[in-house]
């Protein structure tokens, strides 16, 4: 396993953060299968305990009950519908968004691709409908950051470190968002005199990069830097995002599936 270092670069610190999870969530998954797997029941529980020293107590014990679910199917591929670990409901019909006004979305999907570059329609349309709820559930994520007791505040200080849950505790990210997606149309209006969506590509693709120098702790610079983070972690989660990080998921699996090749 790689050593994920965490960088003073705020342009990485989520990929960086999201890869440093993702090696945790698989070291979780392996501590499940452990409490099934006689052999390898040791080694596994030593290094969960080791992964877990310093941190408040009672918060790594690993969870078997879901894996119990999906080797009962056996030979089924997937967890039956309405199964206990059945949690994730499709959307039917288009996106409906639930913060953005459809001006605010259009703007907000053109910016976004931009920032992307060249990504299918799809993943876009995936990276705005999570970006839509994200800021529609700002008001309970600040209502939740700031009720939480003081051992799960201590883990999530541990995780994400001091300035991060700060921010979770106290930003709002509603207001950012509108106020900066308002103070790039005036800058578009006053640069290119016309408002964001009347401008051509390569000019819109200018004033993004102009807004991208803009002072981190002014009004547009949180808003930039807050769409720029989402709209990463929106893509990385989408479908066409995890194809590309080769991303496999917690999947468990009845019996070994072996692996193709061998690593020296």
């Amino acid at each position: 396993m790689s050593e994920i270092r965490r960088t003073p670069d705020d342009s990485d610190d989520d990929l960086t953060r999201r890869a440093w999870l993702l090696r945790l969530g698989e070291l979780t998954a392996l501590a499940g299968v452990a409490g099934l797997v006689p052999d390898l029941a040791g080694a596994m529980t030593l290094t969960v305990r080791e992964a877990a020293a310093g941190l408040p107590p009672g918060l790594y014990e690993p969870s078997t009950e879901h894996l119990g679910h999906v080797l009962a199917a056996r030979d089924a591929p997937l967890v039956p519908r309405d199964a206990e670990t059945d949690f994730a409901v499709p959307r039917r019909g288009p996106f409906q968004p639930l913060f953005f006004s459809q001006h605010e979305l259009d703007v907000v999907t053109r910016l976004v691709g931009v920032l992307l570059g060249s990504v299918d329609a799809r993943a876009l349309s995936e990276t705005i409908a999570w970006l839509d709820l994200r800021l529609q559930s700002d008001v309970g994520i600040r209502r939740a950051a700031r009720t939480l007791n003081p051992s799960h505040r201590a883990l999530a200080i541990a995780y994400y470190g001091q300035a991060r849950v700060t921010e979770l505790e106290t930003v709002d990210s509603q207001a950012i968002v509108r106020t900066g997606l308002k103070l790039m149309e005036q800058q578009s209006r006053e640069r290119f005199g016309r408002e964001f969506l009347g401008l051509a590509g390569t000019a819109q693709t200018d004033l993004v990069r102009e807004i991208s120098r803009t002072p981190p702790e002014s009004p547009l610079g949180r808003c930039y830097l807050f769409l720029r983070r989402e709209a990463i972690r929106g893509y990385f989660t989408s479908r066409a995002g995890l194809i590309e990080l080769d991303y496999k998921g917690n999947t468990f699996h009845g019996a070994c599936p072996g692996c193709d090749s061998r690593r020296g």
